[in-house]
């Protein structure tokens, strides 16, 4: 007696996910519309520009040198780009910047530091930053009493130190200092005589005065006008009055 032959079930044939396709090609045409009309939108443009901080160089040299333009894409540039092209000028130490959706830049500045002045016959008085950049000033104006630096070559490397110095110094010591003259010497060749508003004539090295102005103070303070010498010994000499010299002379 032969066995009857059982049908083999066929397996149901999975469905097509025909709708989930559709909803994701419907999703990024969408998305695609959507960039298309924001990058051609205003909302994508640069609206307005502001500098802040700023002194020695106009709002409108700055936009020429950070690149920008109203108008342009407000993606275009990186912060990071904008900012390493505003510290080419000389003048500036630190540029911050800072983007505010939809369309606004602002670039904040922060400039070295004025260190002294420089007497020159051919420009007159210039400004002179921390880091040795010459800067005009206006028309007989010295805002700050800082000291004025004569004789000194456009290409002395110890001008620019000399500057970093000052620009470190207290104000209340910088301020009495009038005039700083080169007067280099082959044991020092950045040796400086400097010249005070209370009749002190000092000499020291550039790379000594940082570390000299504790016993520079001290001296300024307390003693009568005089020669001081700061370099690797100290020395202080007061000057001997007129009518002491008069007397010496007629003994």
């Amino acid at each position: 007696m032969s066995k009857a032959k059982v049908p083999v079930l066929k397996q149901p044939k999975p469905k097509k996910k025909t709708n989930g396709k559709i909803v994701g090609i419907l999703i990024l045409l969408f998305l695609t519309l959507f960039a298309v009309l924001f990058f051609r939108s205003s909302l994508s443009k640069i609206s307005s520009i502001a500098f802040d901080g700023n002194t020695y160089t106009t709002d409108e040299e700055l936009l020429q040198i950070s690149g920008l333009n109203i108008g342009a894409p407000f993606f275009g540039t990186s912060s990071e780009k904008i900012s390493k092209r505003m510290t080419k000028v000389p003048s500036i130490e630190e540029a911050e910047v800072h983007k505010a959706f939809p369309g606004s830049i602002t670039i904040r500045i922060k400039e070295f530091p004025l260190a002294a002045y420089e007497l020159t016959v051919d420009d007159g008085v210039k400004g002179l930053l921390a880091n040795g950049t010459k800067i005009s000033l206006s028309p007989g104006t010295m805002p700050i009493a800082k000291p004025i630096l004569t004789g000194w070559k456009t290409d002395d490397p110890n001008l620019a130190k000399l500057c970093e110095v000052l620009a470190q110094m207290p104000e209340d010591l910088t301020s009495d200092i009038s005039e700083i003259v080169p007067s280099p010497t082959l044991s020092y060749p950045d040796r400086v005589k400097m010249y005070t508003g209370s009749k002190f004539e000092v000499v020291t090295a550039i790379s000594l005065l940082s570390r000299k102005l504790e016993y520079m103070n001290s001296i300024l303070q307390s003693q009568d006008p005089g020669m001081l010498t700061m370099l690797e010994v100290d020395s202080y000499v007061p000057y001997v009055p007129q009518d002491e010299q008069n007397d010496t002379t007629h003994e």
